[in-house]
């Protein structure tokens, strides 16, 4: 090892010691971005269970594909952001990125709350894309930047849990302040709490630059003599030509489809089987929060058994779950419950593993471009799940679209059973 890779990098802005990875040693930056990915989470969260049925009942929409227009807009838009994020990381530091995400965010729950059309939703939605495409992308690059390769299967499932964690919260809130207060405007202004404390602790945080730079100083190599670590390469590189890369870009995809047809289908298929709204804020609720709190353990052992076995695996779980929503539809509390249990522990599985496993396939030098491609693909799965739900939904209804989430889902296990291979670098 050379000296570069012993001597202690530079400070990062306002700290003041020498700068080093690992979870311990930089546990106060770590908790605080873990608590900015609550209020990120949260305003996500806000439409879960309201918005699909603001469509439906306030708005007049009878076409399924017109009401989950506003996840289409949303997917597509925070796709497309987590895909500029890694190269605007190029340009901008990380807390500057994340910053902008939450003066972004600060109309969308007033938007949500006063629309006077549908096209205003649809429109929040392209602002709340944006918002989450800065705010949860920086909060993923940063804590993996603290903790250096040995521990970014339990860093990424602490980010994960946060965010996911709020979303079901607030998605059991809204329900229940829907029941009492109506559907406008009293559960979606509870957003405003959450683009408040946000924007306010992200203006504590500390940038992770140095962080980055010492990672990268202590890699074993630089990069293969001629590779391209731009963002056009990387975006190759992680869609097609790396196959274990492709692997995760397709199974994130799918995970993220699931989500978004649940997003927008559950809501419709419960209500439709005699549910009222808490009960379906529960369902929707019980959901991401099991997927938020399990991707604690599931980023740790993830860490201890590799990456593959939790996604292959989850992936599987998750087709489970559809199959429980549709065999049980009869007792609907009773299937609502159940494959929210099922699903929420399937994707706990999945999602900080394949987080963890593009960035053990990466070099430091395009990480953050392979990260953001990682989760480009993975977040058009909001759009194309929406798209598919949609016009699934409008053609042979909603039970026979749950089926065909079920199928695409084993599909997508099996692929990654074929093309993920385990690639752990060594902590250093």
């Amino acid at each position: 090892m050379n000296d570069t890779t012993t001597r202690p990098a530079r400070p990062a802005d306002g700290a003041t010691g020498p700068v080093r990875l690992g979870l311990r040693e930089n546990a106060a930056q770590f908790t605080l971005l873990v608590v900015v990915n609550v209020a990120v989470g949260g305003l996500v969260g806000l439409e879960r269970t309201t918005v699909p049925l603001i469509g439906s009942e306030t708005f007049g929409l009878t076409s399924d594909t017109a009401v989950f227009s506003f996840i289409v807009a949303f997917g597509l838009t925070k796709a497309f952001t987590n895909l500029a994020a890694g190269a605007l990381t190029a340009r901008f530091r990380r807390k500057q990125l994340l910053v902008a995400g939450w003066l972004i965010g600060v109309p969308v729950p007033f938007a949500l709350a006063y629309a006077p059309s549908w096209g205003w939703i649809v429109g929040a939605n392209v602002l709340l894309g944006l918002n989450q495409g800065l705010t949860w992308s920086m909060t993923v690059n940063m804590k993996i930047d603290l903790v250096g390769p040995a521990r970014r299967g339990l860093a990424t499932g602490l980010n994960e849990a946060a965010g996911y964690t709020a979303v079901g919260v607030t998605a059991m809130l809204t329900g229940y302040l829907a029941t009492g207060y109506g559907l406008r405007p009293v559960p979606e202004l509870i957003g405003v709490v959450f683009v408040v404390a946000g924007l306010a602790l992200t203006l504590v945080v500390r940038d992770t630059a140095a962080h980055a730079a010492l990672e990268l100083a202590r890699h074993p190599g630089p990069p293969p003599t001629g590779e391209d670590t731009g963002p056009k390469a990387a975006f190759l590189r992680t869609s097609w030509r790396d196959r274990s890369l492709r692997g995760a870009s397709q199974a994130g995809l799918v995970n993220n489809l699931n989500d978004g047809l649940t997003w927008g289908v559950f809501p419709l298929l419960f209500t439709d089987h005699g549910l009222g709204l808490a009960a379906v804020g529960l369902v929707k609720g019980l959901y991401p929060i099991l997927w938020g709190l399990g991707q604690i353990p599931t980023g740790h052992l993830a860490d201890r058994i590799g990456r593959k076995p939790l996604i292959v695996a989850g992936m599987l779980v998750q087709a489970g779950g559809f199959v429980l929503a549709l065999a049980l539809i009869e007792q609907p509390l009773l299937a609502g419950i159940l494959s929210a249990v099922v699903l929420g522990l399937g994707t706990a599985m999945v999602y900080p593993a394949l987080i963890a496993s593009v960035s053990d396939h990466a070099h430091p030098a395009w990480r953050a471009n392979a990260l953001g491609t990682y989760r480009f693909w993975r977040d058009i799965g909001y759009a194309a799940g929406a798209l598919v739900a949609g016009v699934l939904a409008d053609r042979v209804g909603l039970e026979a679209t749950v089926v065909a989430a079920a199928v695409l889902t084993a599909v997508s296990g099996l692929l990654a059973a074929r093309w993920i291979a385990e690639h752990r670098p060594a902590a250093r």
